[in-house]
């Protein structure tokens, strides 16, 4: 999963286990909670694992008992909530022989209130954009860049893939089987009867081999034979093609 520019940390993390809520809201009509803990912070971002994974360039909203010391805003408020950037997220195996998968999530702390681009629609993704103040760099938020072109072309390959949503749990909901008209690395479009909105995100998996990968819907659209085509991204990793 690729991630935007590191800065540099202006001061090293703190390794602090506090539990975390985690909100993210994938489209206008879908939202997730899940509890976690940190791994590490400072008072400008934090280091966390999920059970999901999360596209980077997505606002979520984090929800901690930080000490005073470490927040900027809300210092006697019992729980601090602050909404974040996710700059950096990788899949990771579990340890003690477990097969599942955790995500390792690394967020810029954003501040108490979301942008209002994002409220009036949750799917945008942005990007750090560096600012000097005074002797400092903070960065603020610009729109992600949408590149006029994609970085690897698609091929026409019908691949037999089974397609799952995910509940608020993050566990698989719905599932259908398809076939893609067009496959790369990176992504894939296929035929859908399935209720998911542009945004959300899904898990795709290749019925004659073990290949299994979370993708992003990046678009949804109805060709002129009526059937329903998702544009999907790749996250955490790549479709290997060479199978």
């Amino acid at each position: 999963m690729e991630g935007t520019p590191d800065f540099t940390r202006r001061v090293k993390r703190l390794s602090l286990a506090l539990p975390i809520r985690v909100f993210c809201r994938e489209s206008s009509n879908y939202e997730w909670t899940e509890q976690s803990r940190l791994i590490d912070v400072t008072q400008f971002g934090a280091g966390f694992t999920l059970t999901r994974p999360v596209d980077v360039g997505r606002l979520i909203q984090l929800t901690i008992p930080l000490p005073q010391k470490l927040r900027c805003f809300d210092h006697i408020e019992p729980m601090y909530a602050v909404w974040s950037l996710v700059r950096h997220a990788a899949a990771i195996s579990k340890v003690n022989g477990d097969s599942s998968t955790l995500f390792r999530i690394g967020v810029g702390f954003v501040g108490k209130e979301a942008p209002f681009s994002y409220q009036e629609d949750p799917t945008l993704r942005y990007e750090p954009v560096p600012v000097k103040v005074g002797q400092k760099s903070v960065f603020r938020l610009g729109r992600h860049r949408v590149a006029g072109e994609r970085r690897e072309s698609r091929l026409i390959i019908p691949l037999e893939v089974m397609v799952e949503t995910l509940d608020e749990q993050g566990k698989p909901a719905l599932q259908e089987h398809t076939v893609t008209e067009t496959l790369s690395s990176l992504g894939a479009c296929v035929p859908t009867n399935l209720d998911v909105g542009v945004g959300r995100i899904v898990k795709v998996s290749g019925l004659r081999d073990q290949v299994s990968i979370f993708a992003a819907v990046r678009s949804r659209s109805v060709a002129r034979d009526g059937i329903t085509r998702l544009g999907l991204e790749f996250i955490g990793g790549r479709w290997p093609l060479e199978r």
